[in-house]
């Protein structure tokens, strides 16, 4: 077994012996969603005052509205019950140092990890790509205010989403752990 395995099989046990969530119900008991990035420096549970139980929290690398990321908020409101959602995307996010060419460049050329400098991204040349990365939307990030309201829309105007649920668009801060309105997404989620 790896050390990292180990380490976490360890916290489990310990976890698991002081365990005493086991009547908590199904539908997050503050009734609401989080949509956020993957970023290990973000903790939800801190930054929005969450226990286990309160509320869905939804993670994909940026933070980004994609099919299943509306998929899963479509699944919190219409079987368990959430009526609020945030959209929080945060400063110095991996996905704007990339667009969706330079990560289709990389892994035409190798499946192995990339390097980046500051030169930008290198390939190390190892192993075999594949143009399957042709066909992804890779959902890159441009400008942080613009991503959230382009979020914040496309939830909104998504079919399966009923006009009665607010939707509010934000930036957290990875400096300060401040959360910043993005004024213009929440009056789009309104």
């Amino acid at each position: 077994m790896s050390t990292l395995l180990n380490e976490v099989l360890a916290a489990n046990n310990e976890y698991s012996a002081e365990f005493g969530q086991a009547d908590l119900a199904m539908p997050p008991a503050r009734g609401f969603a989080i949509l956020t990035c993957m970023d290990a420096r973000l903790d939800p549970a801190k930054y929005a005052g969450l226990s286990e139980g309160d509320a869905h929290v939804i993670r994909n690398a940026g933070g980004r509205a994609s099919d299943d990321a509306i998929r899963s908020l479509v699944i919190s409101y219409k079987l368990l019950g959430t009526k609020e959602w945030f959209v929080i995307h945060h400063t110095n996010c991996g996905m704007e140092t990339f667009t969706d060419s330079i990560m289709r460049d990389l892994l035409s050329t190798s499946l192995k990890t990339a390097s980046v400098d500051d030169t930008g991204w290198h390939d190390c040349f190892e192993g075999n790509g594949s143009n399957e990365g042709n066909f992804v939307d890779w959902l890159t990030i441009e400008d942080q205010n613009q991503s959230v309201l382009d979020d914040v829309t496309r939830i909104r105007n998504h079919p399966l989403v009923p006009k009665d649920i607010p939707i509010y668009g934000y930036i957290y801060d990875v400096k300060t752990g401040s959360l910043i309105e993005v004024p213009e997404a929440t009056a789009a989620g309104k």
